[in-house]
Formats: structure tokens, C-alpha cells, sequence
């Protein structure tokens, strides 16, 4: 490893040491796990700002968290960061062949699409060989629970798209999307009431799942539209609150109409 990487994993074993940093010793993987996913969330938002200073950072934290990660595991006796990294490294050997294994007639794949196929097909073969004999095998296996929503819509309908349960064009996967909306509406109509019930509840996460569906059969990656759909939201609305003050209005005080007028304002300033 680098000096710089020793070094790191040198400062981690001194937080922990047990007269280290209190705070440090006190974590576990679990106490852990919600500062992981806001470092991974942080690197994102640096790569979307373009903001090559603050992604160096970014991944510095990141990578803090796999050794930090690394370190309570070995002091389990369970693995070290050199495990990690070893594991990482056969991994991505193993699931590209052709260029760190070639053998005799196997093509070297040249296209992303080709790449695709081939991890997903050497990943369930894996996964068939890692289950138990007597164990059913799903092609939903391994696809983590905690992940977002959004992106685990998104695997899931990957997955059973790979054995053919899918939608022959995108058009279906739209008329999917209006059948949904409309049970939506259905269901809201029949449950009038202040707090949703659970039969909203489920037509609007069908909504959203098939919405999903959607932007996969169109190739778009639904957590990046909806990332975009987000900020062009916050931009516009900011822009209205901001056309309100320097009109001497008070922007909560406007009506609907009022605010909809500055809306259509600022959207035709883009």
C-alpha cells in the first residue's frame, strides 16, 4: 500500500486504541452506518457541482469510512482493510475475464452494453454457487433492503427484466403509469379523509414504482431526473420568492394565482 494509505490506517488504529479519541471508540459498524450513506450522498453532491477541490475531500471521508469500517471489523478478528481491498480486487477480476483471464475463443467484450450483460450473468452464477443446494434462488437475491427506494425500484425491475417479465416498449410502461395514476385517483376519492389510508398509501407507491419502470424502459436513471427535477424546483422557487421581495411583496401572503403567475415568471426566464 501507499504511505499515504498506511498512514491513514495508522491514524485510524490510534482513534480506537484504548486510550484514543472517546468518541471513536465508542462506535460500532451500526452507530456507523448513517454517516457512511451521508459521506456517499456528500461525494455525489461535489461530482454534481463539479467541484473537483470538494470531491477530493469528499472521498477522503468516504474512504475514512471503509477503513474505520475495516478497523472494528479486525478488532472483531473478523477481516482488516487488506481484506477489503483484496476482496475488491478479485472481484473485479473475476467478473471481467477476458481481460484479466482470457481463455482460448472467449471475444473480448468491447461495449458497455456487453460489459452489462456479462457482470449481471457472472454475478447470478455466483450467487447460484454461494446459495445452499436445497435453497430456491431468486433473481431478486442480494438486492439490499436498505438501499433508497428510488434505486431499488430501479434494480428490482432490472432484475426481472433480465428474465423477460417486462414490458415490450416504453409506450406500455407509460400506459402502466396512467393505469396507476388513475387508481390513485380512485382510491382518494373513497378515502376523503385528512390522513391517507392505507389503500392511498399503496396505489401511490405503485404510482411511484411504475413511474420507475418508466424512466428505465426510456433509459433514463430515475434518481438523476429526479436529483435535476429537484433543483430546477428549488431554483424556480427561490427565483419566485426572490421576484416577491423585490416587488415589495410577501410572498406567503400571495394567493395561489399570484404565486403561479411568479412560476410561469420564472420558468420563462430560463
Amino acid at each position: 500500500m501507499s504511505e499515504a494509505m498506511n498512514a491513514l490506517i495508522a491514524v485510524m488504529a490510534r482513534l480506537r486504541a484504548p486510550d484514543g479519541c472517546p468518541w471513536d471508540r465508542e462506535q460500532t459498524s451500526a452507530s456507523l452506518a448513517r454517516y457512511t450513506l451521508e459521506e456517499a450522498y456528500e461525494v455525489i453532491d461535489a461530482i454534481e457541482r463539479a467541484d473537483l477541490a470538494h470531491l477530493r475531500d469528499e472521498l477522503g471521508d468516504l474512504l475514512f469510512q471503509v477503513v474505520f469500517h475495516s478497523r472494528i471489523a479486525e478488532e472483531a478478528g473478523a477481516f482488516d482493510f487488506d481484506a477489503v481491498a483484496a476482496a475488491i480486487s478479485a472481484k473485479l477480476m473475476r467478473r471481467h475475464p477476458d481481460l484479466f483471464a482470457p481463455a482460448a475463443g472467449v471475444a473480448r467484450i468491447t461495449t458497455s452494453a456487453e460489459r452489462l450483460v456479462n457482470w449481471e450473468n457472472i454475478k447470478a452464477a455466483e450467487r447460484r454457487a454461494a446459495g445452499p443446494v436445497a435453497a430456491p434462488i431468486s433473481q431478486l437475491d442480494d438486492i439490499p433492503a436498505a438501499l433508497p427506494a428510488l434505486l431499488r425500484a430501479d434494480k428490482l425491475s432490472k432484475r426481472a427484466a433480465r428474465v423477460g417479465f417486462d414490458f415490450d416498449v416504453a409506450a406500455q410502461a407509460a400506459d402502466k403509469v396512467a393505469e396507476e395514476l388513475e387508481e390513485v385517483r380512485v382510491a382518494a376519492a373513497q378515502n376523503p379523509g385528512a390522513s391517507p389510508s392505507p389503500e392511498v398509501v399503496e396505489e401511490v407507491g405503485d404510482l411511484l414504482f411504475a413511474a420507475v419502470n418508466l424512466a428505465r424502459k426510456l433509459g433514463v436513471d430515475a434518481e438523476t431526473a429526479l436529483r435535476a427535477a429537484n433543483g430546477k424546483f428549488e431554483r424556480r422557487f427561490r427565483g419566485m420568492e426572490r421576484l416577491a421581495a423585490a416587488r415589495g411583496l410577501e410572498f406567503e401572503a400571495l394567493g395561489l394565482a399570484e404565486q403561479e403567475r411568479l412560476w410561469r415568471e420564472m420558468k420563462r426566464g430560463e
